[in-house]
């Protein structure tokens, strides 16, 4: 008779310690998702039209700030360069010499042209903007621990060109984009 009694006081035990097992599962688990989205990755939603046909207003991509080093052709998230958080494309690294060639419509990086469709853009599209003042003086040589950066839709992109921006610091960089979120048409490995 004790036996049954003991048996009957044991899954009301039971599910208090399951009920506190679950909170606790539950607690870790959202401790984990708030520290992994606040220093490895982040989810960013496009703002503006300067990464056009990349990216457009309202995509969303994941940004990691531990992606490793950043190359030429990387898309990355720039803080403290305009008033909100920019997407841009780094197209040069330091020590590299860039200019345009007016003719071309074209970046040149070392005295070479670099076409656009080697980003899946058009070519003939990337050329200094007669804004006299806001623009920097061509040709520059990256400084150390910088990057150039330009957005793909070069007419309507404000970029390293611009003294607004222009060279931009690794330490300005919050990430790279490492994965296409939405629209589900992108879904998968950035562009």
């Amino acid at each position: 008779m004790q036996e049954a009694r003991r048996t009957e006081r044991q899954p009301g035990k039971g599910f208090c310690a399951s009920v506190l097992e679950w909170t606790e599962t539950v607690v870790m688990a959202i401790i984990l998702v708030a520290v992994v989205f606040t220093f490895a990755a982040r989810i960013i939603t496009v703002d503006g039209h300067s990464m056009e046909p990349t990216y457009s207003h309202g995509d969303r991509v994941l940004v990691s700030g531990f992606a490793g080093k950043v190359d030429p052709g990387d898309i990355v998230i720039i803080v403290h360069a305009l008033s909100e958080p920019i997407i841009k494309r780094v197209v040069a690294t330091e020590g590299q010499v860039v200019d345009f060639d007016q003719a071309l419509g074209e970046l040149t990086v070392d005295g070479t042209p670099l076409a656009g469709e080697a980003f899946g853009l058009e070519s003939g599209i990337t050329h200094l903007p007669n804004a006299p003042g806001e623009v920097l003086e061509f040709p520059q040589t990256v400084p150390e621990g910088c990057v150039f950066v330009l957005g793909d839709n070069r007419e309507h992109s404000t970029d390293s060109r611009f003294t607004a921006v222009g060279m931009v610091d690794h330490r300005n960089i919050l990430g790279k984009v490492v994965f296409n979120l939405y629209p589900f048409s992108k879904l998968g490995q950035p562009g």
